[in-house]
């Protein structure tokens, strides 16, 4: 049959199957469980009023329960059997086993990493893009080439990328953008600054944000202003969370300064840049920030036109420097908007595996859940320790989601 015609067929029997169940269904409801005649009518009217809501949904709820809410039960099923043993019942074994791999804390590791860079480099850029794009004559042709990433696949841009990181032998010519410009350096007074001095400045600055951050967590703790204040009392191990995540962080940073000060720079050598334990899950960072920057720049720049031309006139005429206006004015009314985009990117980072299968598979310490699940469900048909990841995966996701879905709706209220 021709693929056009068998579409035409799909959309006549899907369609007429829409308005046939509406129909029949109410024909059914009104005639027949509860008709509007006799010495009840008022009542079956009102009962058929309180049950049609529920028989337009239900389709609706069948279907997501089908497609959603059976996969998550036949998963968590799975996670508690061992296929080997006829699909016996073996309880928290497979999580057992999952938890004493060295691969799975590599891949919880590496979530954690990209959890951390990801969403803020890509809310940062998004912001930041958002903010100069509306003040340039030209703005819609660069948010045109600033969004155009989100039109490609994951694995069409990790093949991009792939080339970008490309590494051909020292005589040949490297076709790989980042080893032509690797191979420019050459131990001078340039490579001195952007390979040590610029990093360093850059993870310092890090470290310095950092520790504004754990003033800000514990300030309130320390002064009794979050008792003064009448605060939740689940803010104050919240608040130490934050702060004992940002001083790993911190120190983080500092030894890292002080490795890129002090590390032997390999110049004239094309580098393998995707098999250097570390850095290379930051190399696999850069393709999906460079895909999620176009999407944070659409909805904060729509959140910037937003904002009382009011309140940034009345900055002026305060005397206020472009920077307070934006950090000081600008920002804080568009937060909600920052918190949803930031939450939005974290949810795809949480099921990130394209990207990873594409350039590494997982190999050279880059390993993530999403990629050890399929590892686990599909090469290894370890159908329980996979399943157990995928219901790790999922419990990271659902609070996330959870939030965004009640914030969605305070806002709607």
């Amino acid at each position: 049959m021709n693929p056009a015609l068998q579409g035409l067929i799909t959309i006549v029997v899907g369609v007429g199957g829409c308005i046939g169940y509406f129909y029949l269904s109410n024909q059914i409801l009104d005639r027949v469980i509860f008709p509007a005649t006799g010495e009840h009518a008022g009542r079956n009217i009102n009962r058929a009023n309180v049950v049609r809501p529920w028989l337009f949904l239900f389709p609706a709820i069948f279907a997501l329960g089908l497609y959603l809410g059976y996969p998550v039960f036949e998963t968590l099923r799975l996670s508690l059997t061992d296929r080997d043993a006829g699909g016996a019942f073996v309880g928290l074994a497979n999580y057992s086993q999952m938890v004493s791999e060295p691969k799975f804390w590599e891949a919880m590791r590496n979530n954690m990493l990209w959890l951390i860079v990801v969403p803020a480099a890509a809310t940062a850029f998004g912001l930041l893009a958002a903010q100069l794009t509306d003040r340039i004559a030209w703005g819609n042709v660069a948010k045109s080439l600033i969004f155009m990433p989100m039109a490609i696949s994951f694995v069409g841009a990790a093949v991009i990328f792939k080339l970008v990181y490309d590494t051909r032998s020292a005589d040949q010519e490297q076709i790989g953008v980042l080893n032509a410009v690797w191979l420019a350096f050459d131990g001078g007074a340039g490579s001195f600054i952007l390979l040590r001095l610029v990093p360093a400045l850059i993870l310092l600055a890090f470290a310095a944000f950092m520790g504004y951050g754990i003033y800000l967590s514990l300030r309130p703790l320390i002064w009794g202003e979050a008792e003064r204040g009448g605060g939740s009392w689940w803010t104050v191990p919240l608040r130490a969370v934050v702060a004992l995540g940002a001083a790993w962080l911190l120190w983080l940073s500092l030894r890292s300064c002080f490795a890129v000060m002090t590390v032997a720079l390999p110049y004239g050598q094309p580098q393998t840049w995707l098999t250097i334990p570390f850095w290379n899950n930051f190399f696999l960072m850069v393709v999906l920030i460079w895909i999620q920057t176009g999407f944070a720049m659409v909805i904060l720049s729509a959140a910037l036109r937003g904002i009382p031309e009011e309140t940034i006139e009345a900055a002026v005429i305060d005397g206020a420097s472009p920077i307070d206006i934006f950090f000081k004015i600008k920002v804080p009314q568009i937060m909600g908007t920052i918190v949803v985009v930031w939450t939005t990117i974290t949810l795809v980072v949480l099921k990130v595996f394209d990207i990873v299968f594409a350039m590494t598979n997982g190999q050279w310490e880059t390993q993530v859940l999403a990629n050890y699940m399929y590892d686990k469900l599909f090469r290894a048909n370890d159908w329980g320790v996979g399943s157990a990841s995928a219901i790790v995966i999922m419990l990271l996701v659902s609070p996330i989601l959870i939030w965004n879905v009640y914030n969605a709706r305070r806002e709607m209220r």
